[in-house]
């Protein structure tokens, strides 16, 4: 995977959690504290929106987790404004094994 791609699926992720957040109120850190707790939604209806914002959460933290540490591992290598000039090149900047 690469850093655009980890980009990406963050964005398309941030925006369905947005949507969530905006139906129901609260949010997404919120809302999957509580999942995680057990608690069942209100509504029979909100089962299958619930099972997908809760999936939607986790996939959000792995790649969050993901970017960080390919961030950390460019940061130890040389300054920020390098790895900005390689993705801003549109340089794909994989995800060190």
């Amino acid at each position: 995977m690469t850093l655009d791609e980890i980009l990406q699926d963050l964005q398309a992720l941030e925006d369905d959690l947005s949507s969530y957040e905006r139906k129901y109120g609260v949010l997404s850190e919120t809302f999957y504290e509580s999942y995680l707790n057990g608690e069942e939604p209100a509504e029979e209806a909100w089962v299958l929106d619930w099972n997908d914002w809760a999936g939607a959460y986790e996939i959000w933290l792995e790649r969050r987790q993901q970017y960080q540490e390919l961030i950390n591992t460019f940061k130890k290598q040389g300054p920020l404004s390098e790895l900005i000039r390689r993705t801003a090149s549109r340089e794909s900047i994989s995800i060190p094994a």
